[in-house]
C-alpha cells in the first residue's frame, strides 16, 4: 500500500486552524515511564502547547520548543536542517507536510553538549472531529554532543483521524542520537511518519520503533551516512491484531567509506492483520569497507494474517560485509511443547515465547526506565490488556499495576 494513493483522503479530513486555549498537561496527560525525568514538549491536535516562553533557551545552549516560533526568532539554526530530501525520498504527502504543517518541534543542541535528560515529543489527539494533523519536527545535534529523544503518539479521545508527520534529524560529527518511537492509536486512525537522518563522520544513530495498536501505520524511514565512520543501529517492533495494518519501508544509503548499519524488526500479527517490511541498503561505488546487515522476523497467529516481507541490498563497491534475511512463520512447536512438558499450559507457554521474540527489540533501548516500561507494554499488549480504549497506560497514571510474570531463564 503506498502512501501516494493516501493523498487524495487527505481532503476528507480537515486541520484546526488555531490551537487549544492552553490547559496543563498535567491535567489530560501523565507519563508513567517512571524516573526517567525528560523533558516534555507536548503536541496537542497539531500544534505545540506551553503557557511559558515557546521557544525554551536552556543554560547549557541547547534551544527547545515551537519549530513555527523557532523560524521567526532563529531562522539561521533552523533553515540549514529544513527539507534536505533528495527528490527520489520524496512524496506528495512529504510535499503537504512541507506546505502546510500545522507546527511541530524544533531541538538544537550545540556543539559538546551532552544532554542528560531525554526530550519526549508527546503528540496527543484530543477532538471527535475527523482531523488532519500534518506536524513537522526538526532536530539538530551539534559535534560531539548526544541527545536522547522520545516521540509518542497517542489519543485522549478521537474521532477519524489522520497524522502526516515528517522529523527531521541532522547529526555532526561524532554526534549520537537515541531516537525512541511509540505508537499507540485507535483503529480507524492512519499515521504515516517520514523520518529522514543525515550523518557526518564518528555520528551513531540508534532508533526504535515499536507500535503498539493502529489502524494504518506507514513509517518511513531514509537515513544517510554522508561521511567516514557514520553508524546507524534502526529496530522495529510491530504487534497488530484484527484489521490493523503496519508498513515498515527503510532505506539507508553508504555515501562514504568505513560506515555500519544495522536493522533488526520484528513482527506479531493475529486476526485478518497485515504488516509489511522493505529494507533497501544502497551501496554507493565509493563507499568501501562498508558494513550492513538487516533482518526481518515475523510470527502469524492465524491463517489469515499477512506480512509482504523485502529486504534488499542494492552494492556498487566490492569491499563490504553485507547480508540479509526474513523469516515468516508460527511459534516453535518443539519450543511449545518443551515448556508445556514443564508444567506450563498452553495459552502461558504461547505468551511466554511471543514475549521472548519481542521483547528482543526491547532488550536494544538504552533507557532503564523506558526499556522496562515498554517490556510492560509488549507484556500487557500480548495479554490483551492495552488497547486504545485503555487510553494508552503510559497516560493512565490511576491504572494499577497487572503481573505477567515471566521468567526468562526459563526459556
Amino acid at each position: 500500500m503506498k502512501s501516494l494513493s493516501y493523498i487524495e483522503k487527505i481532503t476528507q479530513y480537515q486541520q484546526q486552524g488555531t490551537p487549544d486555549p492552553y490547559r496543563p498537561v498535567e491535567e489530560y496527560f501523565q507519563c508513567q515511564v517512571r524516573q526517567m525525568g525528560s523533558v516534555m514538549l507536548p503536541m496537542l491536535n497539531g500544534w505545540f502547547v506551553q503557557d511559558a516562553d515557546e521557544l525554551a533557551t536552556y543554560p547549557n545552549g541547547v534551544v527547545a520548543g515551537s519549530l513555527k516560533t523557532a523560524l521567526k526568532r532563529c531562522p539561521e539554526l533552523v533553515q540549514p536542517c529544513l527539507s534536505r530530501f533528495a527528490p527520489e525520498e520524496r512524496d506528495e504527502l512529504i510535499e503537504s507536510n512541507e506546505q502546510q504543517f500545522n507546527d511541530g518541534v524544533f531541538i538544537y543542541v550545540p556543539d559538546d553538549v551532552k544532554v542528560e535528560h531525554p526530550f519526549q515529543i508527546v503528540s496527543l489527539v484530543n477532538s471527535r472531529d475527523n482531523l488532519l494533523v500534518q506536524n513537522r519536527h526538526v532536530v539538530h545535534v551539534g559535534r560531539n554532543a548526544s541527545l536522547s529523544l522520545i516521540q509518542c503518539d497517542d489519543s485522549i479521545q478521537s474521532g477519524s483521524n489522520f497524522l502526516n508527520v515528517v522529523t527531521e534529524i541532522s547529526l555532526s560529527e561524532n554526534a549520537t542520537l537515541h531516537y525512541y518511537k511509540t505508537e499507540n492509536k485507535e483503529a480507524d486512525s492512519i499515521l504515516f511518519h517520514h523520518l529522514l537522518v543525515n550523518q557526518e563522520a564518528y555520528s551513531l544513530f540508534l532508533s526504535n520503533a515499536i507500535t503498539f495498536n493502529a489502524g494504518y501505520v506507514g513509517n518511513h524511514i531514509r537515513v544517510n551516512l554522508n561521511a567516514p565512520f557514520a553508524e546507524t543501529r534502526l529496530y522495529g517492533l510491530y504487534l497488530v491484531d484484527k484489521q490493523q495494518h503496519c508498513d515498515n519501508q527503510i532505506k539507508v544509503s553508504h555515501n562514504a567509506t568505513d560506515c555500519k548499519s544495522f536493522q533488526l524488526y520484528k513482527g506479531i500479527l493475529d486476526d485478518e492483520a497485515k504488516a509489511g517490511f522493505h529494507g533497501h541498503v544502497v551501496v554507493q561505488p565509493d563507499a568501501q569497507r562498508t558494513n550492513a546487515y538487516q533482518t526481518n522476523r515475523n510470527i502469524l497467529l492465524t491463517d489469515k494474517a499477512v506480512v509482504n516481507t523485502k529486504p534488499f541490498l542494492e552494492i556498487y563497491a566490492d569491499d563490504v560485509q553485507c547480508s540479509h534475511g526474513a523469516t515468516v512463520g508460527q511459534l516453535d512447536e518443539e519450543a511449545l511443547y518443551y515448556l508445556r512438558s514443564r508444567g506450563i499450559g498452553e495459552r502461558s507457554a504461547r505468551k511466554l515465547l511471543m514475549f521472548a521474540f519481542a521483547n528482543e527489540v526491547c532488550n536494544y533501548v538504552e533507557i532503564p526506565a523506558l526499556k522496562d516500561r515498554l517490556s510492560d507494554m509488549v507484556q500487557r499488549r500480548l495479554n490483551g490488556e492495552l488497547t486504545i480504549c485503555d487510553q494508552c497506560l503510559l497516560h493512565n497514571a490511576n491504572h494499577s499495576d497487572i503481573i505477567f510474570p515471566i521468567d526468562e531463564s526459563k526459556l
